[in-house]
């Protein structure tokens, strides 16, 4: 028996194989290995994500091979967000933006200096290792004879010692990278 078919019908067969071949990938694979998430803390993950992302973070930067802006998991410089991090690691953190170079921390008081109290924001400005990249500012609350918080004139002091802490740690970082 010889069957034939016009190049209309032929284009319309071979469209409706390709479209069901296309559609056996979108099923669901009954492999037990693939069954995810397995862990605590990859439900955790699933849930609620990561601080800095899916790939993690990426110290120095963009590296050579990625030049583009998209390739770095961070939208700030990764050393300076670490170092960042490190230098505020005494301080309660209240929240940080990997994306937005935002660093808040709360309110701490030094058990050696009661009735008064610290906050820190530091914002990393920009993609480059550089000074002018980074700014922290203090602020300072005391006790009143009542027993309130009140702010209190920060010394100006303690956020450049603050900043120059986190560049000398963000180069250490950076010298011990390139050292890989």
């Amino acid at each position: 028996m010889h069957l034939s078919l016009s190049p209309r019908t032929a284009i319309l067969a071979l469209f409706c194989f390709a479209t069901l071949t296309a559609c056996d990938s979108l099923l669901p694979t009954q492999d037990s290995d693939t069954s995810y998430p397995k862990t605590y803390e990859d439900r955790r993950r699933a849930r609620v994500g990561k601080l800095t992302g899916d790939e993690g973070m990426v110290l120095g930067g963009v590296a050579e091979k990625d030049k583009e802006a998209g390739k770095n998991p961070l939208g700030v410089n990764s050393f300076l967000w670490r170092a960042t991090l490190d230098t505020l690691t005494f301080l309660p953190l209240a929240s940080a933006d990997p994306w937005g170079g935002v660093i808040l921390t709360d309110w701490y008081e030094d058990p050696q200096a009661p009735g008064e109290r610290f906050k820190v924001n530091a914002l990393i400005l920009d993609r480059q290792l550089r000074a002018d990249s980074l700014k922290i500012s203090v602020f300072r609350q005391e006790k009143d004879a009542e027993g309130n918080w009140v702010d209190a004139a920060s010394n100006t002091a303690m956020a450049h010692k603050l900043e120059d802490t986190v560049l000398t740690r963000a180069r250490q970082l950076r010298v011990a990278q390139m050292g890989r």
